[in-house]
Formats: C-alpha cells, structure tokens, sequence
C-alpha cells in the first residue's frame, strides 16, 4: 500500500476540473488522490483515465490555485468510499457526503465503494408491492412498485422540487410494521431550493425518517456525479442491511448531466448527440440500475429521478435515455400548471410499466385496473372532443360528447387537483374516480365490470 500511496510534482496540465499528471505507475481507474495546493491546502480528486505513464484527475473543488509546476499529487490506492450508519437518518450531508447540519460527525458501521453496481438480473425478485405517494395522478392510474425507478419529466419553472417533497413526505407502505425511509439528493440546485427543501422537511417531521444530500448550484460541477452515487450507497445499506425499504428521490438528473457534458469536453471527447458524451446511456444506466428487490433480502429500493427537459423537449437525449432505462415516466405539463392545477401532472404521456404488478385485489383494491382504464378512455375522448369544439362550437356536439367534455374540465378540477398536503389514500382516489364516472351514462362504462358498477358505483349515481 505505501509503494501505491507515492506522490508525484509531474502535472503537465490543467484543464477546467481535470489535472493531467505525468509520469505515473500503478495507478487505477476510480482511484482517489490526494491534491496537495502550493499555498499547502488539501483537495480530493478522483483518477478519470490511466494510460502510458499518464492519469487524468478530476478534482472535487475548484482548480484556482493550482500550479503546473509546485501542484503535489498522491494516489492513495482505494475508490471513493462513504461511511454508513443508521444514524444518518435525520441528518443533512454535503453532496461529497459531509454533515453540513452543525450535528455531531457519523460514526460509520461500514465504509462501501459509491460506485456500487447494478442489481445482478438472476438475483431480481420481482416487484410486486404498492407504495401509496397519496396523489391520486400517481396512485390511480400510474402505480409506484416497490423497486421500480419512475423518473418525473418535468420542465424550467414547474414545481416538480414541490412534488417531490410530497412524494417524500407522503410516500408510505401499506403493509404495517414495514421500516419506510427516504433519501433525497439534490443535485445543482440553488441555495433557495435548498432552504426550501431543508426547511420543508424539518417542518413536516419527514426528517426523522429521511438522509438528504445537498449539492448546491455554486459547488464545483464534477461534484454533482458523486452525489446520487452517495444517495444510492447509502439507501443499498438501509435497504438490503437494515431491512429497511427506501424511496430515493434525485432531483435534477439536467443537472447531473450537464456536469457529464462538461468533464467529457474538458477531456476532449468526440460529443454524441447534442454535445453529449456517447456512453451517457451507460452512463445512466448504472444510476438508475441500482433500484430494485434482491431475492432473500427483506428491504428495497425504489428510485424517484426528476429531470427537467431542456426547452420542454421529451425527445431531448436526457429524458429520451432515462425513458429507455426506467420503468414508465410521470409528465408534468405546463398547460396544467398555466390552469392553475397542481400537481400539474398530464396523465396521458405518462406510464407506470409495472403497474399490473402492484395492483388489484388484497393489493389496492380488485377495481382499481378498470377505473384506470375507465378514466384514462374518458378523459383521452374529452381532451379529444376539446379540440374539436374549439374548431366546430359546443353546440354542434351530441350529449353525450358534451358529457364528456364536461367530464374531462371536472376530471381537471376534482381528480388531478388537490393540495400540497392533501394525502390521499387509494380507496379515496377510486372512489373519486366512481363519483367522475357518474357523470358519464353507465352504457359508456365499458371498461369497468358490471359487479364493480354496481358495488363501488351504485352510492354516486342519481337515481
């Protein structure tokens, strides 16, 4: 170990985040070194690239100072560890893992690799459990699974850090006696976002039962590809360790990104598509593969990514990637949120792929794929009607049309609106869903049983 920990005075360059050094042996990939400052101030990098004698070295934290000539770096032979604790629960890190809420250091149980590595496909247990967020847009007709990763698509100035909260201040399962908890990293954001989601948090009581990472939009940019990795170490070890099942929300994967874009120009990559790097897919990949249930393991992970796609584009490369990867998407749309709705979320575009998974009887309740379907159809004809009235009038439409552009304004109104702290359980929201069907004559129901009409629907219809 101490011919590993040797220290060089040989860099050739530097480059934004990147310290090229020369003249190096025995070095490896995702090593962690030691940047010694001329003024003797320490900084902590990370080896990107090892090839003939050269390393290349991101550091975490700014470059200012550094000299070609008196810069010292030592690699000292082990990959970025966090020390984990359940005593991290309740507590508020740095996005490099350091306690940055005035409270007494961790004493970790544990030192674990960040980098981690994706959930091996013959050791998946499938997901098959219900978590209720308490928003009906979600719970209803687009279902988290216990182990599914379900990105939000949201966009510049949409209040996905406000449902996000929520989901994180909401998110229960059902099953009584489960240990729940949630590990929220921020990544980028500015010091407001940070205020609200610290203050949001301590207010609510959901800290007690959460472990936030705080990257901030002034902290050097290479820092922001070290925080959900700490995110997500920290939630394997509450959830495959200490039994525990884990909500992890990252919000915002942009950000995560961008900081990807940046280190690939500073070492000079060929860009992919949009100037990013080709091996972004990859790259992704091996963030959001980390979710998940593990046979013979009581806990779980399950993943809450947010992004927000640059110019409200969903065929950017960012959500297009996320979309191939995960398991379904949550679209936050700005037509809602210009209505005045919240949570904004357009059910349309969005898809829950293991929903079947965690739905039905003993589960949320046997009626719960109809009403989805039912509401999806109808709400999908007066989006459709909507259009068309706005080219031909109103008055030109049957009765039944107008029922249902009726239908899809109320839908609007009752079913995807409620409040920033109104946490609905399943049987409240399919019961909403019965009381909307009301509006519709029963021979439209065709996507729900008929014994269903008649047990859940009967009490909402006017006789």
């Amino acid at each position: 170990m101490a011919a590993m920990m040797k220290e060089y005075q040989t860099v050739t360059n530097i480059e934004g985040p990147l310290v090229f050094v020369g003249r190096v042996e025995n070095v490896g990939y995702n090593e962690i070194v030691e940047v010694k400052l001329p003024s003797g101030e320490k900084r902590k990098g990370q080896v990107l690239e090892t090839s003939k004698g050269l390393a290349v070295v991101q550091v975490f934290g700014p470059t200012t100072g550094l000299d070609i000539e008196k810069t010292k770096v030592k690699f000292l032979g082990d990959t970025m560890k966090l020390g984990v604790s359940e005593d991290m629960l309740g507590r508020v890190f740095s996005g490099l893992g350091e306690p940055i809420d005035k409270g007494a250091p961790i004493v970790p149980e544990k030192r674990l690799d960040i980098i981690g590595a994706a959930i091996n496909p013959v050791a998946r247990s499938k997901p098959v459990d219900f978590i209720q967020t308490g928003i009906s847009t979600i719970d209803g007709l687009n279902t988290l699974v216990r182990g599914q990763k379900l990105p939000i698509f949201s966009a510049a100035g949409l209040p996905h850090n406000e449902v996000a909260v929520q989901i994180a201040r909401q998110a229960k399962v059902r099953a009584k006696g489960e240990n729940f908890a949630v590990v929220f990293a921020a990544v980028g954001i500015t010091h407001e976002e940070a205020n609200f989601f610290m203050k949001d948090f301590e207010r609510t009581g959901a800290l007690e039962r959460s472990v936030l990472f705080l990257n901030l939009a002034d902290d050097p940019s290479v820092e922001r590809l070290i925080t959900p990795r700490m995110a997500l170490t920290t939630a394997e070890y509450l959830a495959f360790e200490k039994n525990m099942h884990v909500l992890v929300i990252i919000t915002d994967m942009t950000n995560y990104c961008e900081a990807l874009r940046e280190i690939a120009g500073a070492r000079k990559e060929v860009p992919g598509r949009r100037g990013y790097p080709g091996y972004m897919y990859t790259d992704l990949s091996t963030i959001y593969e980390r979710a998940g249930v593990i046979k013979g393991k009581k806990g779980s992970v399950t993943q809450f990514p947010i992004l927000s796609m640059p110019s409200d584009d969903i065929t950017h490369p960012i959500p297009d990637l996320t979309g191939y990867i995960t398991e379904g998407q949550i679209v936050v749309s700005r037509e809602l949120h210009r209505k005045g709705i919240y949570p904004p979320i357009d059910v349309l575009p969005c898809l829950s792929r293991l929903m079947n998974l965690g739905i039905g009887k003993e589960k949320t309740r046997e009626d719960h794929r109809g009403v989805a379907d039912q509401l999806y159809a109808a709400y999908a004809t007066g989006r459709d009607l909507r259009s068309l009235s706005a080219i031909v009038g109103e008055e030109a439409l049957g009765e039944t049309d107008r029922k249902y552009l009726k239908f899809a304004d109320e839908f609007e109104k009752r079913f995807i609106r409620q409040g920033k702290g109104e946490d609905r359980s399943i049987e409240k929201t399919l019961d909403l869903g019965w009381e909307m069907f009301s509006m519709l004559p029963e021979a439209e129901l065709k996507r729900v049983k008929k014994e269903h009409i008649e047990k859940y629907g009967g009490k909402f219809r006017k006789e």
